[in-house]
């Protein structure tokens, strides 16, 4: 509504506008990641049982990542057609959207083992991983714009696969690590 109805700047805005859509599906649900395992004292067995509590961040991760960034993937290509986004940019924004959102749901995953057991943890999760959030929210945004623009899209999606497979391999160990400190 504040944009106007204008086809050249719905166009234009329109990797942005599903980015952000994006960022803040991931971040509304971030603080119910862990909290319900932690009320009800299962997250304390989760971590004394002789699996790897990785595992478990994994499960949670995907099914976080199920739930926001699924649905969001799958309605893109309706969105940029709402929002006058032209052919060569759909593809590269659902491309760049399958690598950049399990990103979100990684490095959110952090932020939520860090402020268990917190009062006002969405606050203070936005805080902690809103700066991590920027290059996955830069990069997927300049894919497509690149895309609209006739222009290479390898480099941007080749550095989102690079944060999904840095965020796959660190964030599940980090998040364990603050879940057994906050169950201790």
């Amino acid at each position: 509504l504040a944009i106007g109805p204008e086809q050249k700047i719905l166009s234009r805005v329109s990797a942005g506008i599903i980015w952000v859509a994006a960022l803040l599906a991931a971040m509304l649900s971030m603080d119910r990641l862990f909290e319900t395992d932690y009320d009800d004292g299962s997250l304390d067995l989760l971590v004394l049982a002789p699996h790897p509590i990785e595992i478990l961040v994994l499960a949670k991760v995907l099914a976080h990542w199920l739930t926001t960034g699924l649905p969001l993937i799958i309605i893109s290509p309706l969105l940029g057609i709402f929002l006058h986004m032209q052919p060569n940019g759909l593809w590269v924004m659902i491309l760049s959207l399958l690598l950049g959102t399990p990103v979100l749901s990684l490095i959110g995953s952090i932020g939520a083992a860090l402020t268990l057991g917190s009062r006002r943890s969405g606050v203070l999760i936005s805080l902690l991983i809103l700066p991590l959030f920027i290059p996955v929210l830069i990069f997927g945004v300049s894919a497509v714009d690149a895309a609209l623009m006739d222009l290479p899209v390898r480099p941007q999606l080749l550095l989102l696969g690079a944060l999904f497979l840095g965020a796959f391999a660190l964030s599940p160990w980090a998040s364990a690590a603050a879940l057994r400190q906050a169950v201790e």
